[in-house]
């Protein structure tokens, strides 16, 4: 078994759901969120929904989490993981076009 870490990142997140990195959990894989930030590139504040989706279900990590003017939300980290399986990914939306920047850190076993 490989054991990988890997960045993958989404920058100005709008108001349609955004797969983070373009990733899916790959076959074969299982793959466990190490962090994962939202950063808020606006003059306002944002409001932010994070989504685990199985491939067919979205399942809340935060709903409509507020994120203030420059500053983020550590949705994933410290002791808090997030164990991903095939076909498995992660969605932001916010609720301003182009206001969120993520940053999610992985460790993908193969």
């Amino acid at each position: 078994m490989a054991n990988t870490f890997l960045r993958k990142t989404s920058r100005s997140i709008g108001t349609s759901a955004t797969i983070v990195g373009s990733y899916t959990v790959g076959a074969s894989t299982a793959t466990t969120v190490i962090g994962l930030s939202c950063a808020n590139r606006t003059t306002a504040a944002i409001t932010v929904d994070v989504t685990h989706n199985d491939g067919s279900n979205d399942t809340f990590l935060v709903k409509q989490a507020t994120v203030p003017s420059g500053g983020s939300l550590v949705v994933v980290g410290g002791d808090q993981k997030v164990v991903l399986q095939t076909g498995d990914k992660i969605k932001v939306t916010s609720s301003a076009a182009s206001s969120c920047d993520v940053m999610m850190s992985i460790l993908e076993i193969t």
